[in-house]
């Protein structure tokens, strides 16, 4: 390193214009980094969604999720499987390990699918394209006084979707709300017997006229003419004059015997916002991969071409509900924000301890350089940054190794300026005269050190490197970043620093201590001789500092992530598992009109039942809220997030006791449903057989857990009690009159359901909609009127004969199953929960000992805690193997520097030095322990084996130049007061703003920076007092007497 030091200073111009060219080129690739606001943890996950409307949730599982759910099975990498089956929807979640892409993991499903058995009903299994954080805009359609939800979704549905579905970085568009048009044919029972036709025959007489034949070619003279015969259905007019049958010569018309409208087809769930009922909005989902800036301004600048073209009718618009660009631009303010403000503090500091402009300048100078050395290393390799990748960065350790090398510098040029000359056993370069000696000699002192201790600040992040888990691709991108800043800091220090040096630094600098740095060394100077006088004590009062943090460090609690704050919030409501659509609706309209009463609240978006796609599989009694809210500084005056919760759920109980409210964030939702299965933070999974069973061992967990301390939203996803029509038909009875099961079960279905007879579709347009083919409402209203649904049935003369139902089957009302929940092929049901005002570990463990003695788990039943529980527990047991992993590594780095195994411990001994103040911060502040906060430990573990490595190198080259123990360890003491607190204030002041920010995206950020502020606060006076006296009193390094004769001659001389 000596070699890259002496080529700068001898090219220092040439230095200089590198790096300034390196920084325009970072600029440059600022402008094409892609800036996500949150990295996406989530493993591959492949969702299956199969809709065979009118099934029970017994039929949808036993005749398509189990067959899927087989057929994925022993396919490479998956974790787990995870099915969702209930009315009329299969939901079939295949999550593949970090191994695979997703793109390879969906093309193994899709192949696995086309080797898949026909499913009842020729249902068709499509892949979802939801992902957790997916959403980068949603938009409402508005239309002028007269448009109806109907004519809305119409135009959502067949121009928005397609206009969108085209932008690059888009997937596709689930529509939410408004009434999928159809054309419907309801037929007169009264006036269908008095004609003597059955429903059969109607759809029948429909099909055969609705169709377009080809016959062909003619020629016609020299040219060929292709045939065609269109018989399709095209207007509502076509489909009254649909002749079904001729009776006494006149023929038997569809307007005969049935009324045509246009109608809807069953809603499945309905959108509503603030004193809108009913509303059509539509959520464009990205890619995944996809980059979310340059995806979201092109869908941007689709919705203003579409807005101010024609391509909407008059009075119809798109308005903008929400796009991911705020949450992006928030984001990148706060970081350059911090930054700003970290580069401010540091430049502060360095001025105040060494009391020269161009000296801090010099030290602040690295930090643009290594910040844009690591973007233009990001873009090279096509990542991305988030908030975390670049919030999370402290500058001040960036800057440490330029701070030693400076402060060297300026110690040396000031001992130079009063007539002191340092000794130096290396011949200078060729190139380099006066000053430039100086500095290389200078630099020279501490270039081993420096690259070691840079060396070990990576080795400390190996942790990060090895989280595999969700906590791995949360902040595996921020110690990519960490590394790649770190390795430019060290470029800047070996080359900008030196060549800056000997172009700013004067030849002679007049004051080697400023105020601060005299006024501080007159209060250690004593402290100094006290710890060195009284060693033992010091040590044995290092150690009980030590034992007391581990005391206060036993009663800090456990949670995986603190919750990242979105700007929003996700309310979920679950009502009464058998509520109907129009009833729950009405109860959501009221729900969601009470939270926008709340002024923190910008807009509020109901979303009850699901939408047609199927993306989002849950029933009427779930009504969920989506509530951007306003900036923190328009809230009330002592309201913040957890009050509003509490305030809002307070209110929604006592308007609406029963019903159950869950709090989350949209991303953090989405996220961790994805995660474990479960629309809720944490759940309790009861595996086995018998839904039943599974439902009453779930019904005593919840009572048992239901007082613990901290527990809130707790819920059971009910899965029995879902009021069924059952028809049993008698095939005795039935073949009697000649009827197979079929025949009657197909009249049922039309009867009741509707039966589709084609489409059709309309003139000038692709557009087409089907024909539904539905008995009068008053004939299937109740349970009596089902059964007198009449059977048609071919009578020996040709004629038709109609035969009640009730005559060849048994209708009654039985319970059914909700839910079926399955897992690895075998059912469960959550318990659903959340921890809030206290930490989740804690929480947790002791809703396992309630568990454990109130609830007896039958045989053959089992219990797994899941969601952030789980998560933490995966991440310690990791983070338990990594960490003593890169403690060794840094152990085995100071033994390289050092040589020998007694430095390496005493410079190792820095490290649990500097975890104190961290542990007493944490303490302090009343946080528990997460990942976050182990982050901010291994950054401790950097700064103190550099600071270690600082006093213990010192002290061994003051030995080597012929000082005695004594006179050396006093003078170690004396030089490395300034840089050891230096560095140390420059990684607190570095992450200072970080951690006392509430904006945001701060939450995460938070606890790792009050532990290296903690930290680096506490570290220096231990540093400084306990380091040295284990120095004096076990290092075993003494001047060779010849050594030491020599010197004294050569200072003499």
């Amino acid at each position: 390193m000596q070699a890259v030091v002496a080529s700068a200073l001898v090219q220092r111009i040439l230095v200089l214009i590198l790096g300034g060219v390196l920084m325009i080129g970072g600029l440059f690739a600022y402008r094409q980094l892609n800036i996500e606001a949150y990295p996406d943890p989530v493993p591959p996950l492949v969702d299956i969604i199969t809709q065979n409307p009118g099934q029970s949730a017994e039929e949808i599982e036993r005749y398509i999720t189990v067959p899927i759910e087989v057929q994925m099975s022993g396919l490479p990498h998956v974790q787990a499987i995870r099915t969702i089956s209930l009315f009329g929807l299969s939901d079939v979640k295949v999550q593949f390990t970090y191994d695979i892409s997703y793109e390879r993991a969906s093309q193994l499903v899709i192949n696995r699918l086309t080797q898949l058995p026909p499913l009842p009903n020729a249902a068709q299994p499509t892949i979802s394209p939801t992902s957790p954080i997916g959403e980068i805009f949603r938009y409402r359609v508005v239309g002028p006084p007269g448009y109806t939800v109907t004519d809305l979704k119409t135009i959502q549905d067949w121009v928005l979707e397609r206009r969108f579905k085209a932008i690059p970085g888009v997937i596709d568009v689930t529509g939410w709300g408004g009434k999928t048009k159809t054309y419907d044919i309801t037929v007169d029972l009264d006036r269908l017997l008095a004609y003597g036709l059955t429903l059969k025959q109607v759809l029948d007489g429909l099909n055969n006229a609705n169709i377009n034949v080809g016959a062909n070619t003619v020629n016609i003279g020299p040219q060929t003419a292709i045939v065609r015969s269109v018989g399709q259905i095209r207007s509502m007019e076509d489909i009254n004059a649909t002749m079904l049958s001729n009776r006494d010569g006149a023929p038997v018309l569809v307007s005969d015997v049935a009324k045509v409208t246009v109608g809807h087809q069953p809603r499945l769930g309905i959108a509503g916002q603030d004193n809108d009922d009913d509303i059509v909005q539509g959520i464009v989902l990205m890619r995944r991969g996809a980059e979310t800036m340059p995806t979201l301004m092109g869908v941007l600048a689709e919705v203003d071409k579409i807005n101010s073209s024609d391509v909407l009718p008059p009075g119809v618009r798109i308005e903008r509900i929400y796009d991911r660009s705020r949450l992006v631009d928030i984001t990148t303010h706060i970081v350059l924000h911090n930054m700003v403000v970290g580069v401010a503090l540091i430049f502060f500091i360095q001025w105040l301890f060494l009391g020269d402009l161009r000296s801090a300048l010099i030290v602040s100078a690295t930090i643009p350089f290594a910040l844009l050395f690591a973007v233009v290393i990001l873009v090279a390799n096509g990542e991305s940054a988030n908030l975390l990748s670049m919030g999370a960065i402290d500058f001040g350790i960036i800057v440490d190794a330029t701070v030693i090398m400076v402060e060297n510098i300026f110690r040396h040029l000031a001992y130079a300026s009063h007539g002191s000359t340092v000794l130096s056993s290396r011949p200078a370069p060729q190139g380099l005269t006066g000053r430039s000696i100086l500095i290389f000699h200078a630099s020279s002192e501490v270039t081993k050190a420096i690259f070691f201790a840079a060396t070990i600040i990576i080795a400390g992040f190996l942790p990060l490197f090895t989280l595999s888990g969700v906590e791995g691709h949360i902040f595996g991108p921020m110690a990519r970043t960490y590394a790649y800043a770190l390795a430019g800091g060290l470029l800047a220090t070996f080359t900008i620093s030196p060549a800056l040096s000997a172009l700013l630094l004067p030849a002679k600098v007049e004051h080697a201590e400023t105020r601060i740095v005299r006024a501080i060394t007159r209060v250690y100077a004593p402290l100094r001789d006290l710890v060195l006088a009284y060693r033992r004590t010091a040590i044995g009062a290092g150690v009980g500092v030590l034992a007391l943090t581990g005391l206060a460090g036993s009663s800090i609690g456990l949670e995986f992530l603190p919750k990242l704050e979105e700007g929003n919030m996700w309310v979920r409501a679950v009502m009464p598992a058998s509520i109907s659509l129009e009833t729950g609706n009405d109860y959501v309209n009221r729900m969601r009109r009470l939270i926008k009463g709340f002024p923190e609240a910008e807009t509020v978006i109901s979303q009850h039942g699901r939408p047609d796609d199927g993306t989002d599989s849950t029933g009427f009694f779930n009504g969920e809220f989506f509530v951007p809210l306003k900036p923190m500084e328009q809230w009330r005056k002592g309201v913040d997030k957890e009050a509003l919760i509490a305030e809002m759920n307070q209110a929604l109980q006592k308007a609406f006791p029963g019903v159950e409210f869950t709090f989350s964030q949209y991303i953090q939702d989405n996220v961790q449903e994805a995660a474990s299965g479960v629309k809720g933070e944490n759940s309790v999974k009861i595996s086995g057989p018998d839904l039943d069973t599974l439902s009453k061992v779930a019904d005593d967990i919840k009572n048992a857990i239901a007082s613990v301390d901290g527990i809130t939203d707790l819920a059971v996803s009910a899965s029995l009690g879902q009021p069924t029509i059952r028809i049993d038909i008698d095939r005795a009875r039935a073949a009697r009159y000649g009827l197979a099961p079929g025949d009657i079960n197909a009249t049922v279905q039309a009867a009741i359901g509707g039966q589709a007879a084609g489409d059709v579709y309309e003139n000038g347009s692709d557009r087409h909609f089907p024909m539904v083919v539905r008995l009068a409402p008053k004939y299937r209203e109740s349970l009596e009127a089902i059964r007198r649904i009449p059977i048609g049935v071919q009578g020996a003369n040709g004629g038709i004969t109609q035969v009640p139902l009730a005559e060849v089957a048994t209708v009654q009302i039985v319970s059914g199953a909700f839910y079926i929940y399955r897992e690895q092929q075998q059912r469960y049901v959550p318990v659903k929960f959340s921890v809030r005002g206290r930490d989740l570990g804690s929480a947790v463990l002791e809703a396992q000992e309630r568990v454990a003695d109130k609830v007896k788990i039958p045989a053959g039943y089992r219990v797994e805690w899941v969601g952030e529980f789980g998560n933490l527990k995966s991440a310690l047991q990791r983070l338990a193997i990594a960490v003593p992993i890169a403690v060794a590594m840094i152990l085995l780095l100071l033994y390289v520097s050092f040589g020998n195994l007694r430095d390496t411990l005493l410079a190792g001994s820095a490290i649990p030095m500097a975890l104190i103040g961290g542990v007493l911060a944490l303490f302090a502040a009343g946080m528990p322990f997460s990942i976050s906060a182990a982050i901010g430990f291994v950054a401790l573990f950097g700064i103190a084996a550099m600071n270690g490595i600082m006093v213990v190198s010192c002290y061994n080259r003051l030995i080597d130049t012929g000082q005695e123990r004594e006179q050396a360890l006093r003078e170690t003491c004396a030089q490395q007061m300034r840089p050891v607190l230096m560095t140390c204030v420059a990684a607190c002041v570095g992450l200072l703003p970080a951690a006392f920010s509430s904006a945001i995206g701060s939450q995460v950020q938070r606890p790792l920076a009050i532990v290296v502020v903690g930290g680096t606060l506490l570290a220096p006076l231990l540093f400084l007092t306990v380091l040295p006296a284990a120095i004096g009193l076990f290092s075993r390094r003494y001047v060779k007497r010849a050594e030491a004769e020599a010197s004294a001659d050569a200072q003499a001389t």
